[in-house]
């Protein structure tokens, strides 16, 4: 059981729709991040909110570890993280849509 779990550590060959998903899901966070940042909106995550000062730093962790940690983990390991980040997309995009009105 815990081999089969692992077959697709390392690799895209395995669960490829979970690891494109999750690592498009951190993209399109950033995304709204910036644009949020760039309304005048507070990002509540502190550790964001302190990289926003430095934005090749920012592109750097939202690019690179969601693509490495999609890299080594099973698909079916990450379905949680993409519940997680599909609900963040969505508070962003109605917190940006509120912001507009």
């Amino acid at each position: 059981m815990t081999a089969n779990l692992w077959v697709s550590a390392g690799t895209f060959s395995h669960c490829v729709a979970e690891k494109v998903a999750f690592v498009l899901l951190n993209q399109v966070d950033l995304v709204l991040t910036a644009v949020a940042a760039s309304l005048g909106l507070y990002e509540l995550n502190p550790v964001i909110r302190n990289l926003l000062a430095v934005p090749g730093l920012l592109l750097v962790i939202k690019g690179a570890v969601p693509l490495l940690i999609a890299w080594l983990a099973p698909g079916r390991l990450l379905l949680p993280a993409i519940s997680f980040l599909f609900l963040v997309v969505a508070w962003n995009i109605k917190e940006i849509l509120m912001s507009l009105v």
